[in-house]
């Protein structure tokens, strides 16, 4: 049993797909008292953005490299990709017909610095970090001010 450094629990919403969106983010150290809390909202982008942007922008924020991090997500999409090794396919053929290139890229720049696992986890299912990751992500999303996903944006209309 590996002994994690960090645990990071996201989250993404739309409404609408696409629509509004946020992602929520909680990053525990473990063995510490440490833990912080991110969010974002989108004023148009998917629910599948948001799930993968949650967790390329969780592990930006880690300040070392190496770490041994697990990822905990309710994103078959983003678990699956990664754990069953769809990701790294992709990556080799360009990810021509991919959705999410752009952050499929970033993804794989972020990973490639830590040690990072991903575990599943069933979504409404009261996970304590979890259901604080969908509040955070659904409460990013109805902000009046709302950032623009532009990679999205641009290649959407």
């Amino acid at each position: 049993m590996d002994k994690y450094d960090v645990h990071i629990y996201t989250d993404g919403a739309s409404k609408g797909n696409p629509g509004p969106g946020g992602y929520g983010i909680v990053m525990e150290w473990v063995g510490k008292p440490y833990k912080k809390e991110f969010a974002k909202g989108f004023r148009k982008t998917t629910n599948n953005r948001m799930e993968l942007m949650a967790v390329i922008e969780a592990l930006k924020k880690l300040k070392k490299t190496q770490l041994l991090v697990k990822v905990f997500s309710d994103s078959k999409y983003v678990v699956d990709a990664v754990e069953k090794g769809w990701v790294f396919g992709w990556e080799k053929k360009g990810f021509k017909d991919k959705k999410n290139p752009d952050l499929w890229k970033g993804f794989l720049k972020q990973y490639r610095k830590q040690r990072v696992s991903f575990q599943w986890i069933k979504g409404h299912n009261n996970h304590p970090q979890n259901e604080r990751c969908d509040f955070l992500a659904v409460q990013a999303a109805q902000e009046k001010r709302l950032a623009i996903d532009t990679e999205f944006e641009n290649n959407s209309l």
